[in-house]
């Protein structure tokens, strides 16, 4: 079928169902089950939830900038013949291990739960680098918006089905055995529908492979920074992406957390998060389509302003009906904005060195995914007040959306400076 087809191809439906696949560690890992044990098993190791929350976001910026730091190479990598599947594969692998490796961990060792949970979150980010740049490979740049909006909507889908089968079962189960059901099931879900991705999805913009893959890898990096001013308008956009990304990721990992704090039951908490995968699945096709109608960029900065917004507001959040309003305004724009940062960039970056500029995309992800966490954590235990730990979040969707907003000016700058 013609990548101009109204329909999608069996590339593009493979390379989504894998968005589908993992978004059940993220919603049982990252967001709903696992900080929620973590408060339990924190306190009964005699620490706050100010701490453990914390805790919890060191853990996530540990992770996230062990692959930030690797993300450049690993991306130059993926773009020699064969190496993007090989890569993928191996750190979905550790993704699905870690995840269910985290059914194995005693119910009183938060230290261990925190680093086993980091070897799969470790798994889980850098074989996102790979599956981003593969949207290149699997789609055309006119159909770019579509296809990475599907991802997102369908993986929110996804994220419900394994979420909603923990949440009818856990009842028939004591806490700990419902919650290493969580971990397990979110682990065979993420491999049974990566299957497709491994049969269908085929490398196929690639540099010819070097004698010395990784020494001309780490060359290639070198000449890139270097010669970054050729790229002007990727520069810039990294650098606005590097701050809004920031706040999205941190709400993301910050949420179960931040509703435990302002005195959210466990049973609500999860109804709302849940609430929040089901709203995320339509808006984010909603977010693709008006791509298409208003310009990538415009509903881009739309999101963005969604944001600035929803930090706003989380200033005053006291009880369960003000949580349900701040949740409910991130589900219309979560993965909305992630969707259309990556069709946005993917449209940037030259085809067969995709990988190589995804693995700048995901480094600026990360690196980003540390800052967050940490203003977080921070301001939460200096000030035992979560509410102005979410607030703090609205200096970086200011600086990432005043950025992108002045991106045309600053990129003609840079051109006209440019030597012909």
């Amino acid at each position: 079928m013609a990548k101009n087809s109204t329909k999608l191809t069996k590339q593009e439906k493979s390379w989504i169902l894998y968005d589908w696949a993992n978004s059940g560690y993220g919603i049982i890992v990252v967001t709903a089950v696992l900080p929620i044990w973590l408060v339990a098993v924190g306190k009964n190791a005699g620490y706050s939830t100010a701490d453990t929350t914390a805790f919890w976001s060191y853990a996530n910026s540990l992770s996230t900038f062990l692959v930030a730091i690797a993300a450049p190479i690993l991306g130059a990598l993926a773009d020699y013949a064969g190496f993007k599947q090989r890569l993928f594969t191996i750190f979905t692998t550790l993704g699905i291990v870690g995840t269910a490796g985290l059914a194995l961990v005693p119910n009183n060792k938060m230290w261990w739960l925190l680093f086993v949970f980091m070897i799969a979150n470790i798994g889980y980010s850098a074989a996102n680098i790979f599956y981003d740049a593969f949207i290149t490979d699997v789609t055309t740049d006119e159909r770019m918006d579509r296809v990475s909006s599907n991802g997102y909507g369908f993986g929110y889908l996804g994220g419900v089905i394994p979420f909603l089968i923990f949440y009818a079962l856990r009842g028939f189960m004591s806490t700990t055995a419902g919650v290493m059901f969580g971990f397990v099931l979110a682990a065979a879900w993420w491999l049974v529908w990566t299957v497709p991705m491994w049969r269908n999805v085929k490398q196929a913009n690639y540099l010819p492979l070097p004698a010395h893959p990784i020494q001309e890898a780490g060359s290639r990096i070198v000449k890139t920074v270097s010669h970054i001013a050729q790229y002007p308008e990727i520069a810039w956009f990294l650098l606005a992406y590097f701050f809004y990304i920031d706040g999205v990721n941190t709400i993301f990992t910050e949420a179960s957390l931040f509703g435990k704090a302002v005195g959210i039951d466990t049973t609500t908490l999860l109804t709302v998060l849940l609430a929040v995968q089901l709203i995320a699945f339509p808006f984010s096709i909603l977010y693709g389509r008006l791509a298409k109608k208003f310009n990538t960029r415009n509903v881009l900065i739309g999101g963005i302003i969604v944001y600035v917004g929803i930090a706003l507001y989380a200033l005053f959040i006291e009880n369960a009906a003000e949580f349900w309003v701040l949740a409910i305004l991130v589900g219309t724009s979560q993965g909305g904005v992630q969707a259309l940062s990556r069709a946005y960039f993917g449209r940037l970056v030259p085809k067969d060195h995709a990988s190589e500029f995804f693995g700048f995309y995901n480094i600026f992800g990360k690196f980003s995914a540390i800052l967050g966490p940490v203003l977080f954590g921070a301001v939460a235990q200096l000030t035992g007040r979560v509410q102005l730990a979410a607030g703090s979040l609205i200096i970086l969707f200011g600086l990432g959306l005043g950025i992108f907003l002045a991106l045309p000016r600053l990129v003609s700058k840079v051109q006209a400076k440019q030597p012909y």
